[in-house]
């Protein structure tokens, strides 16, 4: 198992969990197949995010663009959405589940059990998981725009108000920081209209396996490699050994 330095865990990663269709076709399955696999991997990744002292691990379940996939799959994706929040690994976790999103978009008897969900696990405190459902970046800055141009039109803000904390304010993710760490699974190189915003500063990391085949060795893996990389913020290296160098007498 790799070794990870225990004081230096990322607080919130955010997760592109890709790859469920291809590994049920290399298996002769249908793409629902793949998908039920990736629930299992939800459950093995939030196990070990809590153990390991993550706060906040955002996955990316659902994008606007995925309404555009054929209506049995959006279906059955649907269908595993109201499965997998049965789950009693929040429960078993401390884990609050949160979700972020074009909420009204979706069936009504998801729309219920997400916000069930949401009550049941709101005094759980070790890790906060965050699924991004019919969510996308594009959407939400949108949105948060029309949200500010409303307060401006209406005399509550004037423009010289409006700056970075503004905004991120009006941002879906309001609630939590932004990704320490970035991960996308199955092979692709891309953010796919996922937190553009709060992934500005973000470290990224893409592997080559599948969704369901991702583990606690694939998530300690990211997170070493995570760890190897110094976090400048525009600092220069020098500045920034600077600052964690001990303070001399």
């Amino acid at each position: 198992m790799t070794q990870l330095d225990t004081t230096n865990i990322p607080q919130h990663i955010a997760i592109i969990m890709d790859g469920n269709g291809r590994w049920a076709a290399e298996q002769g399955k249908p793409r629902s197949y793949g998908h039920q696999a990736g629930v299992d991997a939800v459950r093995r990744i939030t196990s070990e995010c809590t153990r390991l002292g993550v706060k906040y691990l955002t996955l990316y379940t659902f994008s606007t663009e995925n309404w555009n996939r054929p209506a049995t799959e959006v279906a059955a994706l649907m269908g595993l959405v109201l499965t997998s929040l049965e789950d009693e690994i929040f429960m078993k976790n401390n884990v609050r589940f949160q979700v972020i999103g074009d909420i009204e978009r979706l069936p009504k008897e998801v729309q219920q059990k997400l916000q069930e969900t949401m009550e049941h696990t709101a005094n759980n405190s070790a890790m906060t998981m965050v699924v991004a459902l019919s969510y996308s970046s594009r959407w939400e800055i949108v949105k948060a725009t029309q949200e500010i141009a409303a307060d401006l039109a209406a005399g509550k803000i004037a423009a010289t108000d409006i700056n970075e904390q503004l905004i991120s304010e009006h941002m879906t993710t309001s609630f939590m920081p932004d990704p320490d760490l970035l991960i996308r699974t199955g092979g692709e190189q891309r953010i796919s209209n996922y937190l553009l915003w709060q992934i500005a500063y973000s470290e990224l990391y893409f592997c080559d396996t599948f969704w369901p085949d991702f583990d606690e060795e694939g998530l300690h893996k990211a997170i070493a490699d995570y760890q190897r990389r110094q976090r400048r913020f525009g600092k220069t290296e020098a500045q920034v050994e600077a600052e964690q160098s001990p303070s001399q007498p």
